[in-house]
């Protein structure tokens, strides 16, 4: 039972990720080389709240339980911050390395367009959060023990896992807006996008009631996707030929790298 737990939860959780990576992605060296580096982003965005937050517990009462709340409470905001912070440095960064890309190139078009990197570099940042998310979570899974037989909620590891799908898809969807509002100065964008992220992160906090955590985070999950198809230059016209598999080639035909 505890395998079956273990590989239904590791398929829910990265299953649509990595079927984006192999179909999307794969074929392409440039786009796995801004993949990795959209995660190694994330990591050392991690590893700067870890080293922060680290401190300040260190420094602070650890008999006080309201502080040490305090401090997991400023330590999700200050990990949010970072996270967006270094997606803007990461943006700043593809920005020039296309600009020199183009400069090298015979083409008269980039290699690679502004809405592709936002969506390979926002991939890379979600398959980085929801591997540092769920990973122990998923060795857990394995037992010994079993779940909730203390009285404990028997859908930790089913929510985890759905938790750990949406946080994924939403840094996909960020990564997408949040280009696409630099690229056209839409400060507001911007703060929607870090507001979300906070709200969404913070949701976490109302577990082990997992129906007021998922239901909040799958609604902003889905704003934030429709949002992101309109930006990446998605129309109902489009999404209904897609649908209905009428002309296969239009989104091809019509697509502008920029």
């Amino acid at each position: 039972m505890t395998v079956a737990v273990f590989f239904g939860c590791t398929f829910i959780a990265f299953g649509p990720a990595v079927a984006l990576f192999l179909f999307t992605i794969a074929k392409d060296p440039l786009r796995v080389i801004f993949l990795i580096a959209g995660a190694f982003f994330w990591l050392v965005s991690l590893l700067l709240s870890s080293l922060v937050w680290f401190i300040t517990v260190q420094i602070s009462n650890k008999n006080s339980a309201s502080q040490q709340r305090g401090l997991l409470i400023f330590g999700v905001v200050l990990s949010v911050m970072l996270q967006e912070t270094f997606r803007y440095g990461y943006y700043r960064l593809l920005k020039k390395a296309n600009e020199g890309l183009l400069a090298l190139s015979q083409e008269d078009t980039m290699p690679i367009s502004m809405r592709q990197l936002a969506y390979v570099s926002g991939l890379g940042f979600g398959f980085m959060s929801g591997a540092f998310s769920v990973v122990n979570i998923l060795s857990d899974s394995l037992g010994p023990g079993t779940v909730g037989i203390h009285g404990d909620s028997q859908h930790y590891f089913i929510s985890s896992a759905f938790m750990t799908l949406a946080i994924i898809l939403l840094h996909m969807f960020w990564g997408v807006v949040f280009f696409e509002s630099c690229e056209r100065q839409r400060w507001w964008a911007l703060g929607a996008v870090v507001i979300s992220h906070l709200v969404v992160s913070c949701l976490t906090f109302v577990n082990p009631h997992y129906q007021g955590s998922l239901i909040p985070t799958y609604i902003i999950l889905s704003v934030m996707a429709a949002w992101a198809y309109l930006c990446a230059g998605g129309s109902l016209r489009n999404l209904k030929l897609c649908l209905t598999c009428k002309d296969k080639d239009f989104l091809l035909a019509n697509h502008r790298p920029r």
